[in-house]
């Protein structure tokens, strides 16, 4: 039995028509959203959903049952993926930008204990900080610095990619890589 109610199919206009059958032949769309399009098509010529889902490649009725009823409420919207799925993001964009404050900040070896960041002393100094994140992992802080376009040295230190800080005879001069976009997509 079936576990959510089933809605008929409401009659489609010209335009919802025409949309759906460019889309169910179209060679450049999403899999998922030709799927669709297949489901309500099929639906529409009055196919039954389990006739439906096995002609669009898939084994649910109860997911043609629920295409329709949002078909029904929300027209071709209804075709488009609705859910991004996997869980919410823990950390928004002002903590990411914290932890990037923090591995900007030059570290004091008296009040952090080292002279060059690794990811276990940055995760101390965020964790120990009063306005810090005190669940935050060395995986997550890794995974907002390579984000971000640093990328771990040999010296073992985190740097921002392609800007280096060089000693010249006038005194420091930062240089930028003209190509750091180019090594940021090969890495």
């Amino acid at each position: 039995m079936s576990r959510c109610p089933r809605q008929p199919l409401r009659p489609l206009t010209e335009h919802e028509r025409q949309a759906l059958e460019t889309t169910v032949r179209s060679g450049s769309e999403r899999a998922d959203v030709v799927a669709r399009a297949r489901e309500v098509l099929a639906v529409t010529l009055g196919a039954t959903y389990k006739d439906a889902a096995a002609g669009a490649g898939r084994r649910s009725a109860e997911g043609v049952a629920k295409l329709v009823a949002r078909f029904n409420r929300d027209g071709l919207a209804a075709l488009e993926p609705h859910g991004r799925g996997g869980p919410k993001p823990t950390y928004d964009a002002q903590a990411r930008e914290r932890i990037l404050a923090e591995a900007r900040r030059t570290p004091d070896p008296e009040h952090d204990g080292t002279a060059s960041w690794s990811l276990m002393t940055l995760r101390r100094a965020l964790r120990r900080a009063p306005d810090g994140l005190p669940h935050v992992s060395t995986y997550t802080i890794g995974q907002v610095l390579h984000a971000s376009g640093y990328r771990w040295l040999a010296s073992r230190t985190w740097c921002e990619t392609g800007r280096a800080v060089r000693k010249r005879r006038a005194g420091t001069v930062k240089v930028t890589d003209p190509d750091a976009e180019a090594k940021k997509k090969s890495d």
